[in-house]
């Protein structure tokens, strides 16, 4: 049996908006604009037959698929694809020594050292381990043939490679913006992609 999986991020969040960190230890809300990508990834992709939908522990992912649970749709919430923890830049507004900060940081888990994290965070390869964990509990459930998975922006990155069985140095490589939408099959042995980073549901919708 195949499994068609719909990967997507949350919609935006002030905090998105303002520039501010927003990792696993901020439980922000969507703000208008991102409500409105909620609405128009509903109105996109409501017919797709979903056998469950799946978020993490933080309501912006909830607030972001809020109307396929509502359908209803079998949920469940899963702690292990919240997002990377930012450590002690979580809610603090990115300035200029911020910038300098995480593009140091960023540049060195491109050069492979991805058991480095910010300090008083998590590092990727602490983020891969439970999003293997909550990915191995998803892929056993033999019942599910199309699921939806709402997620976090660097989470993400890091669940792509290890779908995909990228090196987590790679996972820049898998971009994304709020409400993005990435389409993969599962075969029970590995991983296609067949679209990468979609947003066409979001035309017509104000910038992010």
């Amino acid at each position: 049996m195949i499994k068609k999986i719909y990967l997507t991020r949350h919609g935006q969040t002030d905090f998105n908006k303002k520039g501010i960190v927003q990792g696993s230890g901020i439980d922000s809300d969507l703000n208008d604009l991102g409500n409105n990508q909620a609405n128009a990834f509903f109105n996109a992709y409501k017919d797709i037959p979903f056998d469950r939908v799946y978020t993490s522990a933080l309501k912006r992912t909830h607030q972001s698929v809020k109307a396929f649970i509502e359908k209803p749709l079998p949920h469940e919430s899963l702690p292990e694809l919240n997002e990377i923890s930012w450590g002690d830049r979580e809610g603090v507004v990115v300035d200029a020594e911020g910038e300098s900060y995480y593009k140091l940081m960023l540049q060195s888990w491109r050069e492979g050292k991805v058991d480095f994290g910010i300090d008083g965070g998590e590092s990727p390869i602490e983020v891969a381990e439970r999003l293997r964990h909550g990915l191995h509990h998803i892929l056993n459930q033999t019942n599910e043939e199309c699921i939806l998975i709402c997620m976090h922006g660097r989470a993400m990155r890091i669940m792509l490679a290890v779908m995909l069985n990228y090196p987590l140095k790679c996972m820049d490589m898998f971009e994304h913006s709020n409400l993005c939408l990435y389409r993969l099959n599962y075969t029970g042995s590995m991983f296609t992609i067949e679209s990468y980073n979609d947003t066409a549901h979001l035309s017509g919708l104000s910038a992010q």
